[in-house]
């Protein structure tokens, strides 16, 4: 009787408008974790993106290139049932602080007790703390140069 793999599947889902050096640092310090990483682009008609979405699949996928475990995808609706239809057991989340994480512990429970899905939080590296994609987006549209703050 064979043994079957278990496959560790996360989601880390996010607007990556655009993707910061925040989220590089949480999705390769992830890597040991889990088997496949998907990063999942939610798209919200009602948003307006300062990147397309072809542009940020590009940029995304330019970055992890060298990882066959990473999958870059968009999906619309809700995370939790994003999770099931690609038979993902997590949710990945960075956090910076405790701001963050008061916002995402609700949520996180939410989709554990109502979906079955398990969120798994990375506290940022120092270094990167300070950096958010509206602190991006607020540089880019006043003509900053955003450069180190992005891959």
């Amino acid at each position: 009787m064979a043994l079957e793999k278990h496959i560790r599947k996360a989601v880390f889902p996010g607007s990556f408008d655009p993707i910061t050096l925040g989220h590089v640092d949480i999705i390769q310090r992830a890597l040991p974790l889990f088997d496949e990483i998907i990063i999942a682009i939610g798209t919200n008609a009602a948003k307006n993106y300062m990147w397309t979405l072809e542009e940020r699949i590009a940029k995304i996928e330019a970055v992890f290139k060298e990882h066959s475990n990473i999958k870059v995808t968009s999906y619309k609706g809700l995370t939790a049932d994003f999770c099931k239809a690609e038979n993902a057991q997590y949710i990945l989340r960075g956090l910076r602080n405790t701001t963050d994480f008061t916002y995402e512990q609700t949520i996180a429970q939410a989709n554990e007790k109502v979906n079955g899905v398990d969120s798994v939080f990375l506290i940022c590296s120092p270094e990167y703390s300070h950096i958010s994609s509206s602190i991006v987006r607020d540089i880019a549209r006043n003509n900053g140069d955003f450069t180190s703050l992005v891959p």
